[in-house]
């Protein structure tokens, strides 16, 4: 489907501007003369505005069409990442950084929504992981990306409107095939505007599915903002190689995107649940303890399947978990996440400024098969 392309494509630029503040927290730190973890703030307000704005985008767009909605978005994400790059100075740059996460909270979630509209839930995992693709491309080039133009002179800026650009042609893109998008969708929400929550929150399985993603954030996207300053730290590695090696962590999310069809068939998804969370955990405790810097790029590939093993089943759940309200579902689905993530950030900032590495990545290696135990239990008593 042409459209499923199309939004695969405006979530890579939504997966690039989610992790290019990863490598840029450094510099950031160094321009405005910040601690590492007061810098990490560019990233934290982002992700508390992205989750926050999910209250408001999923009653939108159950209102007036996800695709619509998903367009009105990435023209946003255009405008507010040249605002951010124009910031002279770190208070600026935080309240631009505070509106881009709001427009950006409609592209992946929303796209998710759609695809949960158009797609029948025997294939819906499989496409899904089309579009977990251009995020994952994303996200490995936002990494790459950050730690190049930290080390440049351009710097955040020069990295703020190369996205700009991107969400421009994206945003065309989306206008000429709207209409088609609008016609495949289903139908516009005539309730009120706060009826799809309501049906969410009373649906006792959602709740499941959304304190796993919380945890995710809290537990795996937190302590991973943290990454590149942690190994530019420790082994002096300059912070393109440290992004380059970490990016692996995306391409590990590109094996299992392009493998998913095969993956859930051979170890369904209470088995994907518990292997993820395995792999990730192991691997943060690999971060941890090894002795050599370039050991970061193979453990980042395995912690990228792990995650995206447990991503992808939380992800094909929230799209079914309220059909009728789906836009809503699949943003409570995407509020929790990145709520937690804003925490998780907040949490990390804390303990790498005053704790060390330890502290850092110890909660990680014990919460996350830990969390994904009690979700793959709980989804064998959902299954039954």
């Amino acid at each position: 489907m042409q459209f499923v392309t199309l939004l695969a494509l405006a979530s890579f630029f939504s997966g690039a501007a989610l992790r290019v503040c990863d490598g840029l927290i450094p510099r950031l730190a160094q321009d405005f003369q910040l601690t590492t973890g007061q810098a990490g703030s560019a990233v934290i307000v982002f992700a508390i505005a992205y989750g926050l704005m999910q209250l408001v985008f999923g009653p939108l767009a159950d209102r007036f069409g996800k695709a619509r909605m998903v367009t009105v978005a990435v023209g946003g994400c255009c405008v507010l990442s040249l605002a951010s790059a124009a910031a002279p100075d770190f208070d600026t740059l935080l309240l631009a950084r505070v509106a881009w996460g709001m427009a950006a909270a409609g592209i992946v979630p929303l796209a998710m929504a759609w695809i949960g509209d158009a797609v029948a839930f025997e294939e819906r995992q499989p496409t899904l992981a089309r579009l977990l693709l251009g995020t994952l491309s994303g996200m490995m080039m936002g990494q790459l990306a950050g730690g190049v133009f930290a080390d440049l002179a351009w710097g955040w800026r020069g990295a703020f409107v190369t996205l700009a650009v991107g969400y421009a042609v994206v945003t065309v893109l989306l206008v000429r095939h709207l209409r088609a998008a609008v016609a495949v969708a289903a139908p516009a929400s005539t309730g009120h505007f706060l009826d799809g929550l309501r049906v969410v929150v009373s649906t006792r399985w959602a709740w499941w599915v959304l304190a796993a993603a919380f945890a995710e954030g809290v537990l795996l996207l937190g302590p991973a903002a943290y990454l590149p300053a942690y190994l530019h730290q420790r082994f002096g590695l300059s912070l393109t190689v440290v992004s380059a090696l970490l990016a692996l962590n995306a391409v590990g999310g590109l094996i299992y995107a392009m493998t998913a069809k095969m993956i859930v068939a051979r170890l369904g998804q209470r088995r994907m649940v518990l292997v993820g969370c395995a792999f990730v955990g192991a691997g943060y405790l690999a971060f941890l303890l090894s002795p050599w810097g370039w050991t970061a790029g193979p453990v980042a590939l395995v912690v990228g399947i792990g995650t995206y093993l447990f991503h992808n089943t939380l992800q094909t759940h929230a799209t079914q978990m309220a059909p009728t309200v789906r836009g809503s579902a699949v943003a409570m689905f995407a509020f929790c996440l990145f709520t937690g993530q804003a925490v998780g950030v907040m949490l990390s900032g804390l303990a790498f400024d005053h704790g060390g590495p330890a502290w850092l990545l110890l909660p990680p290696v014990v919460g996350l098969p830990l969390a994904g135990w009690a979700f793959a239990k709980a989804l064998r008593r959902h299954l039954a």
